[in-house]
């Protein structure tokens, strides 16, 4: 839901300030417990520093990182002396980092109880946001700010099947304008 890269979304921390209170501490930051054998980033870290930011997250993923840090304190609370600590907003229920195959197995697993079927990846979340930014108003420049391109350029080759209907707009209302 907001465009964040996959690897950045994968091993991400809690941030040192504990629990989330609000949507200014809804932060996430890529940790340090990615695997390349997983297809994640050597460090697990942002591919340069200035990709490295904070997003506002919606109030729907705010309330859903309350609710995973909840059950992830009863998880906790369950293992006993089996929690291994890392801090990882995503893990399994002892704690640890989870495999790249594991998280597509589970989110297959919500896109077959949503109705969507099988063969969705986590990747294509960020392909789904870029479809509704411009469909909702959301001008190509601040797409791709929020994707983390420099250049709308970039985010207009690499999604353009999703952007189309931005680029289009413009003509569309000339047309409606000017008859």
């Amino acid at each position: 839901m907001s465009g964040g890269v996959g690897s950045a979304r994968t091993a991400s921390t809690w941030t040192p300030r504990g629990p989330v209170h609000g949507r200014d501490l809804a932060r996430l930051r890529p940790g340090r417990e990615a695997h390349p054998a997983e297809g994640l980033r050597q460090g697990g870290d942002t591919k340069t520093e200035k990709s490295r930011k904070t997003l506002a997250l919606p109030r729907r993923c705010v309330e859903a990182l309350r609710q995973q840090q909840e059950q992830q304190e009863r998880d906790r609370q369950v293992a006993g002396d089996l929690w291994q600590e890392h801090s990882l907003v995503f893990a399994s229920r002892v704690g640890t980092p989870l495999s790249a195959n594991n998280v597509i197995r589970a989110f297959r697993l919500i896109t077959k109880k949503a109705g969507l079927g099988e063969d969705w990846a986590p990747r294509e979340l960020r392909h789904t946001f870029v479809s509704v930014m411009p469909a909702n108003g959301v001008p190509v420049e601040s797409i791709a700010l929020l994707v983390g391109h420099d250049r709308t350029a970039t985010t207009e080759s690499v999604y353009r099947h999703e952007i189309r209907p931005a680029l289009t707009q413009g003509a569309e209302v000339m047309d409606e304008v000017f008859g």
